[in-house]
């Protein structure tokens, strides 16, 4: 008889405990939201806000251009050290994001020889290309050669690093003899 009394109990308590785990997690999901999806948000954010790259060479100030995307774990690392440059640079620099799988900007990611991403290119007042940053960098790295950019002094260095994402083929508007049925 002691059995069956202690099976309610015990299924009470365990019941209590698992809604109250539950109720811990949305709670933390809520409260670091910005933390967990904060990355993502601010590439999707990039390409709104971007001007666009034929006025950028035209308005004579100097140009942040990234190459980015969506699913790539680099660019979302580096998303909060360019959104921090952005706010502090946005006044005198044009910033100009081009999402990679856009077909849209085909032209600019031969022209610029985008192999990797997150690909940064930055230009003079006169849209001549001053320094390459390919993969993961230091913000202070960057600010270094925003602010040679600024004092228009430098020559046109190259910056790679190992860690960056390759760019997939995206496949999806190549026609081929099998595609149409």
């Amino acid at each position: 008889m002691q059995t069956e009394s202690r099976e309610p109990l015990l299924n009470k308590n365990l019941k209590a405990i698992l809604v109250f785990l539950v109720v811990v997690l949305i709670i933390s999901l809520i409260f670091f939201r910005n933390l967990f999806f904060q990355s993502t948000y601010l590439l999707k954010s990039f390409g709104e806000l971007s001007v666009d790259p034929e006025i950028a060479f035209k308005n004579n100030k100097p140009t942040f251009l990234e190459f980015y995307a969506e699913w790539c774990e680099v660019c979302k690392e580096m998303a909060p050290k360019v959104s921090a440059l952005k706010e502090t640079y946005e006044e005198d620099i044009n910033f100009v994001f081009l999402n990679v799988d856009n077909q849209k900007w085909e032209n600019y990611i031969r022209k610029f020889d985008v192999n990797g991403i997150p690909q940064i290119n930055l230009f003079d007042t006169k849209g001549n290309l001053k320094s390459t940053f390919i993969g993961n960098q230091q913000e202070v790295i960057i600010r270094e050669s925003i602010a040679d950019l600024e004092k228009e002094v430098g020559s046109q260095e190259k910056i790679l690093n190992a860690e960056f994402s390759e760019i997939k083929e995206n496949k999806n508007y190549e026609v081929t003899p099998l595609s149409h049925g």
